[in-house]
């Protein structure tokens, strides 16, 4: 299905295969059998695997995992947030849950313009204007309902002895809370466990204890997700939202439903990818860029020729992102994105000379933040189910809102949406009318929970964090793998870049070496060098059938297998 197009290849910069790896440091990678888990927190990758040693499947362990990392890495994700869960059973069906946010039903088209008619970002980003009615919880009470062996409140009750008996917070956990010190002690409240006595914020090594989470788990395990979706969470919620200027109401909670989607299918080099729908743009795009480089020769290119090709494809896709993406209950999402003519056009537009001033996008800002906000957790059981599943508060603490007597952190996915044409979000992405503020719609995603199948059969799951780069992060691993032949933990160690189109720079690692860097920026590239990019974590079957997981050598994560081949390391 490769596309013939004439290129022309400039003089080689490096040997082809030449690329640097990132030293790995202590972060594990774990091979073995019985199933694997890999997740951004080592408590939480422990949880799912105790259920899978239990006799639980993939499902009931990726809920373990979920619902963990709502206690530990509380930073990015909770049940105040939103995920996406893509799933392959054993039988073969691909499960599809859209448990992404929604706004509330009084939210307008223009509620984040200020009395002059001008935006106000800061409004979508923090405090009580800036979430929208959470979805995790009700995803992950869907799924496990319908395809666990578990109930959900004992996953509930393992979290909320967690979230009272307290845990050790690292350095990035630290940093997190010393860098939205200011807003959460507006927001969250001075009296907050994330502050010391004195009124400092926790240090690392210091113990983080969240009783108030503790108890609204365990009623929630007591009473169901009725009590979130109109029992007295919600009650709670909506009572502050009104009296503090927020448009949140019982009625959204009690209102909210999960989506069950059709997956995004595609092929790349004789394998299928699978991908998350709209409301997530990964899905399209991880489809649409790898279309456009199956009419590459892409194996062939040295790491100059190769960087600077996907970058381009990149670029393109993100100019259509912008465009067409949205919800896909409110706009139409062109379905001619993913089609192998419209990457053929596409690819066309590539020079290998030189970068492209992509004007916008196809026919049919830069900002602060840039660290790995979101968690993205893998889990695979020896049946053969494969879960990847990407949750979110979307930037770090969401809007900082905890609202009293709960302990949960809200989400700021109103960001998300495009609250004025060409007015960036907290990750530098700009949106059109198809992304706009609409009352119950759901705001444009790029999570990207990816299965790539051999011969129909799962063999590699992959996923990230960090806003938009998550679709680059997915795209990688995958193009490394299956063009370059590397092994998992090589895919995900090598150093990244990514271009979101605007703005029209493109950022990359460190790590990336000089001599690829300087042949880059002769070829027309503005380079925007970052320590790191984004967390990723994954899972392949080897053909020998032994699973190898990795939790990213950037983040204090661990992967975890339940028979281990050899030591974990």
């Amino acid at each position: 299905m490769r596309g013939c197009i004439a290129v022309v290849l400039a003089a080689l910069t490096l040997p082809a295969g030449s690329e640097v790896a990132v030293s790995p440091g202590p972060r594990p990678v774990a091979r073995g059998t019985g199933g694997a888990v890999a997740s951004p927190h080592p408590l939480a990758t422990a949880a799912g695997m105790r259920v899978l040693r239990n006799g639980g499947n993939a499902i009931d362990a990726a809920v373990a995992v979920g619902l963990t990392l709502g206690v530990v890495d509380g930073h990015n994700s909770g049940i105040g947030g939103g995920c996406f869960l893509l799933a392959r059973l054993p039988s073969g069906e691909i499960l599809a849950i859209d448990g992404r946010e929604t706004a509330p039903a009084a939210a307008t088209r223009d509620m984040y313009l200020d009395a002059d008619g001008k935006p106000d970002p800061a409004a979508s980003r923090t405090g009580p204007r800036a979430s929208g009615v959470p979805g995790s919880l009700a995803a992950y009470d869907h799924v496990l309902r319908r395809h666990g062996s578990t109930d959900l409140r004992s996953h509930l009750e393992a979290a909320a002895d967690l979230a009272a008996r307290g845990f050790r917070i690292d350095a990035k956990y630290a940093r997190r809370i010393a860098a939205e010190a200011a807003a959460l002690r507006r927001w969250a409240g001075p009296a907050s466990p994330l502050f010391r006595a004195d009124g400092k914020p926790l240090a690392a090594g210091d113990t983080l204890r969240q009783p108030d989470l503790a108890i609204t788990l365990r009623a929630i395990g007591e009473h169901g997700i009725k009590h979130v979706y109109g029992g007295e969470f919600a009650t709670r919620v909506a009572r502050w939202m009104r009296e503090n200027g927020g448009v949140l109401t019982e009625a959204d909670f009690a209102g909210y439903t999960i989506k069950q989607r059709e997956p995004v299918r595609s092929s790349y080099r004789g394998h299928g990818i699978v991908g998350f729908p709209p409301p997530s743009s990964g899905g399209v795009h991880v489809a649409q860029i790898l279309n456009i480089l199956e009419r590459f020769p892409v194996p062939d290119l040295d790491d100059v020729a190769r960087t600077h090709l996907v970058a381009e494809a990149m670029k393109l896709a993100f100019a259509d992102r912008a465009h067409w993406l949205g919800d896909p209950d409110f706009v139409e999402v062109p379905a001619h994105l993913t089609s192998e003519a419209y990457a053929r056009t596409l690819a066309g537009r590539i020079d290998l000379r030189k970068a492209t001033v992509v004007e916008g996008p196809g026919p049919a800002a830069q900002t602060g933040e840039s660290g790995d906000h979101t968690a993205h957790f893998t889990v695979v059981d020896p049946q053969g189910t494969w879960v990847a599943c990407t949750a979110t508060l979307n930037t770090s603490f969401g809007s900082k809102v905890v609202i009293p007597g709960t302990g949960v952190v809200l989400n700021n996915q109103m960001d998300d949406f495009s609250i004025a044409p060409g007015v960036p979000n907290a990750f530098g992405l700009v949106g059109a009318e198809a992304n706009a503020v609409a009352p119950r719609k759901r705001p444009l995603s790029s999570m990207s929970p990816t299965i790539v199948l051999r011969d129909g059969e799962p063999v590699l799951t992959v996923g990230a964090a960090g806003g938009p780069t998550i679709i680059s992060q997915a795209l990688l691993v995958v193009m490394r793998h299956i063009d370059l032949g590397l092994p998992l933990e090589e895919c995900v160690r090598r150093p990244r870049f990514h271009h979101q189109w605007k703005p029209d720079r493109l950022t990359i690692e460190t790590a990336l070496p000089a001599p690829l860097r300087e042949a880059l920026t002769r070829r027309g590239h503005d380079l925007a060098p970052r320590e790191a990019i984004g967390v990723t974590q994954a899972i392949i079957r080897n053909p020998d059938g032994i699973f190898t997981a990795v939790s990213d050598f950037r983040a204090p994560g661990r992967a975890a297998v339940a028979v281990p081949r050899k030591p974990e390391f």
